[in-house]
Parts: C-alpha cells; sequence; structure tokens
C-alpha cells in the first residue's frame, strides 16, 4: 500500500519456497525438494539454492552463508518469517526468543535478527514477489529446454544459478553501489552440520535417522564422527575424512525406515562369496538401476542360480573398479541376446584375462666342462705345506712349587691310616652307609706314640 525506501546495505532477506506445477526428476526418479532464495532488499541481488528436506536449521545455516560469500558481504539485518529452524514458536506474548544456533550465526556475521509477524506474509513483500518472479523464470526455461529430468542435482542446481545470474544481471548497477556498504565477511564459517557418532556393524553399515547406509568395508569396526549436512553425510575417522554418502529421508506415510545400499561399498566382500548375492536382504538394493535388476532376471531365467550370482557379482565388480557401469550393463545384455555369455568372457572384454601369450624366453647354457677342472688333483709345482708343529707347554712360574717329587720318599710320619666309610645302594631303596671294617694293629711291648699332628 505505501512505498517502502531501503538503504542499501541494511537489509537482507531469506525464505524457502517450494516450485509448483512442475515436477523435477534426477535420473527419472522424483525429486522432492525446496528452493532457498536470499535478497538483497536494496539493489535486489539474489542467490538461490537447492534443499533436500525441509527448512531446517542446517539448510538456512548453508544456505545464507553460501549466500553472503557470493555477494561478498554481510547486511546490518537479517530478515525471515517465523521459521521454527531460527524462532521458538512455542507461544506466549512478546518477542519470542531466537534458538541458540540461530543466535550464534547472527552473531558470528554481525547480523541484527527480524522477522515480520505471524501469518503476515506480506510484511516481507521484499522476497515473496520475487518468488513469484524466480520461480516463473524456472517455469519458462524448462519449457524452452524441453525436459524437467536433470542427470544429477548439481546439474540442476547449476541451471538454477544460470537463471539467477540473468536476473542479477539486471540489478548490477545498483548491486555494486550496495556492495560498498556491506560489513566484511569472517575468515571463517559457522558448521552448517550436525554433529553425531556412529559404529560401523560388522555387515559394513551404519544407522542415521532412521536409514540404513553402506559404508567401505575397511571401516568395519570403527566408531565414525557424522557431519550430517541437508544434502549428504561426511563421515570422519581420526580426523580424517573417509566417506561421503547422499542423505536419504523417509518421504512415505507408511514406511518408517530405509536402506542407503552402494554396492561399491561391499562388492570385494561379495566377490569372495558371490553366493551369498542369491539370499542376501538388500539383493534389489546392490543392483544399481532398472537396467541391472532387469539383466539379473534375464540370468536368473538362462543360468542356474549360483552361475547366474557369480556372473552378477562379476560384472557388478567390473562396473565398480573400472568405473564402467553402463559399459557392463551394455555387454551383458549384447552376450545375453546372443546366448555367448561366459564368466571368462566377461573377464576378458574387461581385461582380468589377457589373451597375449608369454613371451619364449631363450636361455644359453654355458659349457658345464669348465667344471671338470675341479675334480683334478693339485699340480706337483704346487709346495705342500709343512705341517705345523703341536704346541708346546709354557714352562712354569717360578714361584709354583711342586706338589710332588717321584723318587723320594715322604716323611713316615705324615701318612696315617684312616677309616672310611663304604655306603651300598639298593635299587628302589635309600642308601645305606656302612663302617668299613677296622684293622687292629698288633699287640707289642713297646707302647703307641701318639702323633701330635692327629686331631
Amino acid at each position: 500500500m505505501f512505498e517502502l525506501r531501503h538503504e542499501p546495505g541494511v537489509m537482507g532477506i531469506s525464505d524457502f519456497t517450494e516450485l509448483k506445477g512442475v515436477t523435477i526428476t534426477i535420473g527419472g526418479q522424483p525429486f522432492e525438494h525446496l528452493l532457498y532464495h536470499y535478497r538483497l532488499a536494496y539493489s535486489g541481488w539474489s542467490y538461490a539454492q537447492v534443499i533436500q528436506g525441509g527448512e531446517s536449521f542446517i539448510a538456512l545455516s548453508e544456505g545464507l552463508q553460501n549466500a553472503l560469500f557470493a555477494s561478498g558481504g554481510a547486511p546490518q539485518e537479517h530478515r525471515t518469517d517465523s521459521l521454527s529452524a531460527a524462532y521458538r514458536n512455542t507461544g506466549g506474548v512478546g518477542r519470542k526468543p531466537l534458538t541458540r544456533l540461530y543466535d550464534d550465526l547472527c552473531h558470528h556475521y554481525r547480523l541484527r535478527p527480524t522477522r515480520n509477524n505471524t501469518g503476515i506474509a506480506h510484511e516481507n513483500g521484499a522476497i515473496e514477489s520475487p518468488h513469484g518472479h524466480l520461480k516463473n523464470r524456472i517455469t519458462q526455461a524448462l519449457y524452452l529446454r524441453g525436459s524437467t529430468n536433470f542427470a544429477s542435482v548439481a546439474d540442476y542446481q547449476t541451471f538454477i544459478a544460470t537463471i539467477v545470474a540473468k536476473l542479477n544481471h539486471q540489478h548490477q548497477a545498483k548491486f555494486e553501489a550496495e556492495q560498498t556498504h556491506l560489513q566484511p565477511l569472517p575468515k571463517h564459517r559457522v558448521a552448517d552440520y550436525e554433529v553425531l557418532t556412529a559404529r560401523v556393524s560388522s555387515r559394513s553399515t551404519i544407522e542415521v535417522r532412521c536409514i540404513l547406509y553402506t559404508v567401505p568395508s575397511r571401516l568395519i569396526g570403527r566408531q565414525l564422527e557424522l557431519h550430517l549436512y541437508h544434502d549428504r553425510i561426511c563421515g570422519y575417522l581420526e580426523g580424517q575424512w573417509v566417506v561421503e554418502l547422499p542423505r536419504m529421508r523417509v518421504t512415505a506415510k507408511d514406511k518408517r525406515r530405509a536402506r542407503c545400499i552402494n554396492y561399491r561399498h561391499v562388492i570385494e566382500g561379495l566377490r569372495r562369496k558371490p553366493r551369498a548375492f542369491l539370499y542376501c536382504t538388500w539383493q534389489l538394493d546392490l543392483l544399481p538401476n532398472d537396467h541391472y535388476r532387469t539383466l539379473w532376471t534375464q540370468l536368473k531365467d538362462g543360468f542356474d542360480a549360483d552361475s547366474a550370482a557369480v556372473l552378477m557379482v562379476e560384472a557388478l565388480y567390473l562396473a565398480a573398479t573400472q568405473d564402467k557401469e553402463p559399459a557392463v550393463a551394455t555387454y551383458l545384455e549384447a552376450q545375453l541376446t546372443a546366448g555367448t555369455l561366459t564368466l571368462a568372457s566377461l573377464q576378458r572384454q574387461f581385461q582380468l584375462l589377457s589373451d597375449v601369450s608369454l613371451p619364449v624366453v631363450d636361455v644359453h647354457q654355458h659349457d658345464l666342462s669348465e667344471y671338470d677342472q675341479l675334480l683334478l688333483p693339485c699340480p706337483p709345482s704346487e709346495s705342500v705345506p709343512e705341517p705345523q708343529s703341536p704346541p708346546q707347554t709354557p714352562p712354569p712360574p717360578p714361584y709354583a712349587q711342586p706338589l710332588g717329587n717321584p723318587g723320594t720318599s715322604s716323611h713316615a710320619g705324615a701318612v696315617e691310616l684312616r677309616s672310611v666309610l663304604a655306603s651300598t645302594l639298593r635299587i628302589g631303596g635309600r642308601p645305606t652307609l656302612e663302617p668299613a671294617p677296622q684293622t687292629r694293629p698288633p699287640r707289642g711291648s713297646t707302647p703307641r706314640r701318639k702323633n701330635g699332628f692327629q686331631l
């Protein structure tokens, strides 16, 4: 009703919107998403990003920070509606407090958070009206493109960025003038992810928010730190990045759980036990697309169960290790049609088996008669070494005393007869000591003299 005046570098506005009336598909599958839209109120410069999931704080944080760095600065005020990711909408009178995470985000970039009154969307007219212009441009561009299908989310994001760049070109002069009034950005970003931890099971899986994910088998038994973004999950082991997974969500109302199975994570173990593929509960999830599922049905019809499992597992192994998923599927289809598919031909086609014969090695044997000279006796001209004399005993030192001198008699009083105990040992018993019989000296008239040295 009234025209509002906006000052340069003062207000930036964020909001989420949904592209209605058009069904976007990624790889032929419907793609549910939102668009995060940021706009500078003065110049009209815009930024848009594809968001998977709802209006979460993670989506708001990543989108806002990407927009601030794309514009080259931060405004003084950041305005939203009553997002539950930013405000505690629990009722009550007066201004509702901010959530802790959103308060930290605004403080980091020196933003003053504001919002419109609940349920009065036209108070954010600086973003609501541009929503319609942006979505109309996207719809018209899709019609001109002739298809709403994209190969990947990245291709779709590039398509959106191209449209936004054309819109921003109309506001280039005012945007350059507003850039000089924007606040400088800090060196580092605020974490725009949620941190969780999970231990990898023996089946090489982790469970996050009711979704079962496979991870590389080398991580079995390890504790991972997970960073949850709105569109991906990054896994870290001891601070090192080890895996990135696409984040999935349960969208069906009648389902509470889902699986995200990547055959590349478990194909090494499956190749060692290919028949486990027959009874695996993830059998259809292991097949990467509908083309492979059709080929699996044809393999089961044309081969016995074990041979079909071996062929499919080998095909998945080749597709994973050589990054030739479409080429392997095309070869399987052609060979099944011709009826000539074998395991050896599959391996040979993708160079696991080589047809090149081994080269002939020509070995030249030297003359063995040269070894006969080792058997000949020594020639007479060679002198035989003299035998060495045995080593002589060195003379005793001059201070050594001889123990005895043969040929000389010892002192008569130095020898004395003693009684010696003789022992007999009986097998299996204890040894007994018996005194030896003593010889009585003959009686004489001369009394026996005692030796003074006898004890």
